[in-house]
């Protein structure tokens, strides 16, 4: 079942469509679908060719196999380097198809001259019968390759399409399930389309987790693992720094400390978590970023912040086959755990959502002292497009809620705020289910209203 992914199919289908031959990069985390993607957008004519570990030549040989399929007979002479297969593919066609090279990390790996091949080949046009699409799950090298000055194709690709995790709706559609249910599946599967599939498999979400990822068997045990293999040499700091975060470790001062690190050795580790889109750093609404002090580093992504609270505390437990009482403490603790990814959705939605016929800039928290000096936490803060409404919000993830209680919460933040100017307050209350009594000078919402504007 394929959803989505109008945007990156329109762009795919225009590139192949010009009448020069293109350069295409595809590139993104493992599992999100980039292969799904591509293999339903080439035409019938595509070579399409999946790299693996294999040394070059192997690799070679394979390709010129798969080249078969187009031009019988092609893999009868033996190609020496990969200048020679692509300029003899070049010189054989005699139609424009396009030639896909995934995991191309693989084939650099193990031939790091073949980006300045295919630079050679482009300068000297030498791909004019060929689209060229190199896709890869190493998002630091296809960046690299792509976006980076000193690269060999920097400047030469015609697209560069990364291929994101997806937006929480489309798991709704693809579950066929309430908003309330999705945000509960979501807070385990993220937007990482392959996982969509491995839940698919199961009856429910408990037997999901327990079959898929408790269990030391499980698909997805190791999962973390071979995210990291993609983009490090080794994976251990990263793995230390996301287990610290799972464990409540949010300021890099602490996770240094934990470490038994200087702060200044872990702010490339962070920064780059952080482009990978596993971690973010939040700063409180209004702060600088690059001078503020206040950073706090959450994980991003679901499915690692999933396994970093719940799964690597309870390593032990799980490799002794106690599945059942790891599910008892998840079971226990996930309406907390989703109050945190609730209120991040929230906050996404935030600039899709309209109040008073105003619009939003992306909302932020806000945490610091108060007018009274006392310290305080707004859930969210966000200003209107034209700087003159703040939107403050409070957000709850709970069964029982006193709608008037929230509401004088939110009166006596609002009224201790120091950062309010000469704008006014519009008051926003986000809730798990729509309360029985609302106030006309308070907005509500529920996750039917913020699903059904995320993207």
């Amino acid at each position: 079942m394929f959803i989505n992914r109008d945007k990156e199919i329109a762009r795919l289908h225009q590139a192949l469509a010009n009448e020069k031959a293109q350069l295409i990069i595809v590139y993104g985390r493992r599992r999100c679908g980039k292969s799904t993607l591509l293999r339903s957008v080439l035409p019938k004519n595509a070579i399409y060719f999946s790299a693996d570990l294999r040394e070059t030549s192997l690799q070679i040989g394979a390709l010129a196999k798969q080249i078969d399929t187009l031009l019988p007979g092609f893999s009868k002479p033996i190609y020496p380097d990969w200048e020679t297969i692509l300029k003899s593919l070049n010189l054989a066609l005699k139609a424009r198809t396009t030639l896909c090279l995934d995991e191309f990390p693989y084939l650099v790996k193990n031939n790091p001259e073949l980006p300045s091949v295919i630079q050679k080949i482009i300068d000297e046009q030498g791909h004019d019968n060929f689209n060229l699409i190199l896709c890869g799950s190493s998002q630091q090298m296809m960046y690299g390759l792509a976006l980076e000055g000193a690269s060999p194709l920097y400047g030469r690709s015609d697209e560069i399409i990364r291929i994101k995790p997806m937006a929480v709706n489309h798991l709704r559609e693809y579950l066929n399930i309430s908003s309330l249910e999705t945000i509960k599946e979501f807070g385990v599967w993220g937007g990482v389309p392959r996982y969509w599939e491995i839940r698919k498999q199961s009856n429910n979400f408990e037997e999901a987790i327990r079959y898929h990822v408790l269990d030391q068997y499980g698909i997805l045990y190791e999962e973390p693992e071979r995210l990291f293999s993609d983009e490090m040499r080794t994976s251990v700091q990263a793995f230390s720094v996301l287990s610290l975060i799972g464990a409540g470790c949010h300021r890099i001062s602490e996770i240094a400390g934990r470490l038994g690190k200087p702060t200044t050795q872990l702010s490339r580790l962070l920064g780059f978590l952080t482009d990978l889109g596993y971690i973010r750093r939040e700063i409180p609404f209004g702060e600088s970023v690059r001078s503020t002090k206040k950073s706090l580093y959450k994980i991003e992504d679901p499915f690692l912040h999933f396994y970093f609270t719940f799964l690597v505390p309870n390593k032990s437990k799980l490799e002794f086959g106690l599945i059942d009482q790891v599910l008892m403490d998840i079971s226990r603790n996930y309406d907390k755990y989703l109050s945190g990814l609730w209120e991040e959705l929230c906050r996404s939605a935030v600039p899709y959502l309209e109040c008073q016929g105003n619009r939003f800039n992306p909302a932020s928290r806000w945490w610091g002292n108060g007018i009274d000096g006392k310290t305080m936490e707004i859930d969210m803060i966000a200003e209107s497009t034209d700087k003159r409404i703040l939107l403050v919000g409070e957000v709850k993830w709970s069964d029982k809620v006193s709608f008037n209680e929230i509401k004088k919460l939110l009166d006596r933040k609002c009224a201790n705020l120091p950062i309010i100017g000469n704008k006014r307050f519009v008051k926003a209350i986000f809730l798990k289910e729509k309360p029985t009594i609302t106030l006309p000078e308070v907005f509500v919402f529920v996750p039917d209203d913020i699903l059904s504007v995320m993207l």
